[in-house]
């Protein structure tokens, strides 16, 4: 045991100066100086019971905080995971990735063997930079503790500098144990993206006025810039009177859904997002997830449709299609600069002309979605995803929403009228980052003064993931419901067999996608510490939310629904 400052003193003590309040986590032996610097400070250590429960409850946290610093300067919004070396970040690759394409800014560390010890290849050994490299924005391991200082400061600029997202670095043994009179370097402000080339801006604008039907294509990056965004996109539909739906897979509120010009979310089916993008001009801005899940035969925008792309991040614009203006720039900020311009060209008749346009496609659309999740076992008595929703919607309008529904999702996106700020789903697509995810965003709201309830939306075969992240809410007693959407299948592969190969359901034996027989979901969750309560009925599901909502504490609602 040293007396002495040490490299893991320096790293507590930096987080704490960056406005860190937690760090989450999964212990092992390379992690121990810095577990035993974490209790000598005042950070708060979150334990999860598998290293990606960490990294998913770290990305939940930064979601939810980050949508907290767009009213309040002072936070910080990061979050920080503490893996164990080499098995242990292997572990957390899934919520990584996750993490990545949500752009949740993480500082993800992990211990590592000693810098001269590696040649004798110990046990847990492993190239930890190159493994974590491709989910994040930069992937490095700290080499000598006098490095320590900037490459901390780096990565907490890096991660939440836009576009946002997760940032990897290695701690090994030795750098944490090696003494220092090093001091963490001053983190100074964050710069947004810009306001975007004027140019650019005025040739989108042009573009805009001379649209027959211009569409507004709303994506994630919009709502990551804050509710500001999300007005300054409002705004720009109004002034254009464009018709506006979400990005395919679109995880956040980036537009009011009631308003009179929001019509749907894009579908990832072929056919109906193709169709509701045939159009003679689209401005995406802010999307970076807008294709669909398997290859799609036909171009899904027409090579003559004019394209604007507005966005934070490079990579993104003219990526999918080709932009006729592009402008990169905060989404905010190039949606408000688009509107000033755009309202010089467009008089209130053209516009009035648009929006009669908007309201008859809408109408359409919702005629055709209004049935969605209502499904059609009559003769069931489990609720269907509808019912579920609605139940929801009535009993938790207000409630924060983090979503890994999977096929239950598009009843809530279609049914409940969601504000920004509200919802986060798993934009990754891969299982296993809701449950830990809302865990994370309950941390973040207990933080607040006047909380939100937090309520995770978690379909059964997401759950089964990591269960045992409700261990977690137990132990830091978070006031956390979860609604389990409980068919007791993967839904969502049986629709893409069909999808994929065609046929009938009676064609298909199904390997693999029925959990039969059936966890105990309810038992699994009081195992857990968690309240927990099975329902089988639509009209046995508004009761006991509004008890759980109450209460403090977590609360897992398994509700039975049919397909």
């Amino acid at each position: 045991m040293t007396d002495g400052y040490t490299g893991a003193d320096l790293f507590t003590d930096a987080l704490e100066s960056y406005g860190v309040d937690y760090v989450f986590g999964n212990p092992g032996t390379t992690e121990l100086p810095i577990v035993d610097a974490i209790g000598e400070s005042d950070l708060e250590y979150r334990l999860g019971l598998h290293e990606d429960i960490a990294v998913g409850m770290a990305g939940g946290y930064a979601q939810r905080r980050r949508y907290h610093a767009h009213h309040d300067e002072s936070i910080t919004p990061v979050g920080v995971a503490n893996l164990h070396i080499a098995p242990g970040l292997a572990h957390g690759l899934g919520n990584l990735y996750a993490a990545k394409i949500a752009g949740a800014p993480l500082v993800v560390t992990a211990g590592n063997h000693s810098t001269d010890f590696r040649h004798e290849e110990p046990i847990l050994s492993g190239d930890l930079v190159d493994m974590a490299e491709q989910f994040c924005k930069w992937s490095d391991e700290v080499l000598d503790v006098s490095a320590l200082p900037t490459m901390l400061r780096r990565a907490f600029r890096v991660a939440m500098t836009p576009p946002t997202g997760p940032v990897f670095l290695g701690l090994p043994l030795d750098v944490m144990l090696a003494e220092t009179d090093a001091e963490p370097e001053r983190l100074g402000p964050i710069p947004n993206a810009g306001s975007g080339d004027p140019a650019q801006l005025e040739r989108a604008a042009d573009l805009l006025a001379e649209a027959d039907e211009p569409v507004l294509v709303v994506g994630d990056h919009v709502a990551r810039s804050g509710a500001d965004a999300v007005a300054a996109a409002v705004e720009l539909a109004e002034a254009t009177g464009a018709r506006v739906h979400g990005e395919i897979l679109s995880s956040e509120v980036d537009f009011p859904t009631d308003h009179d010009q929001w019509v749907s979310h894009l579908p990832t089916s072929e056919g109906l997002a193709s169709m509701l993008m045939d159009t003679d001009t689209i401005c995406f801005a802010g999307v970076s997830t807008n294709t669909t899940l398997t290859r799609h035969d036909e171009a899904l925008v027409d090579s003559d449709t004019t394209c604007i792309h507005l966005s934070d991040d490079s990579w993104q614009v003219g990526k999918n299609q080709p932009a006729d203006a592009a402008v990169i720039g905060d989404p905010g900020l190039v949606l408000q600069g688009l509107t000033e311009r755009v309202q010089q060209r467009l008089s209130d008749d053209t516009v009035a002309d648009r929006i009669e346009v908007v309201a008859e496609v809408k109408e359409t659309v919702e005629a055709q979605m209004a049935g969605y999740g209502e499904g059609d076992e009559a003769d069931d008595p489990r609720s269907s995803k509808a019912e579920l929703v609605d139940a929801m919607e009535r009993v938790a309008g207000d409630a924060a929403i983090v979503d890994e529904g999977v096929t239950s999702k598009y009843a809530m996106l279609v049914r409940w009228e969601l504000a920004p700020e509200q919802y986060t789903s798993n934009k990754g697509g891969g299982l296993g980052y809701g449950l830990p995810a809302s865990v994370g965003a309950a941390v973040a709201e207990a933080q607040l003064d006047d909380p939100r309830d937090v309520v995770g939306f978690i379909g059964d075969g997401s759950y089964q993931y990591y269960p045992h992240s409700i261990y977690s809410a137990a132990r830091y007693d978070l006031d956390l419901t979860v609604v389990i959407s409980d068919n007791r299948n993967y839904r969502i592969l049986k629709d893409n067999t069909l999808k994929i190969m065609g046929g009938e359901e009676d064609d298909y034996d199904f390997v693999g996608m029925d959990f039969d027989p059936a966890v105990d979901l309810v038992k699994n969750a009081e195992s857990h510490g968690a309240r927990a309560e099975r329902i089988e009925t639509p009209d046995g599901i508004e009761d006991p939310l509004e008890d759980a909502l109450e209460r403090d504490g977590p609360d897992v609602l398994d509700v039975l629904v049919h397909d």
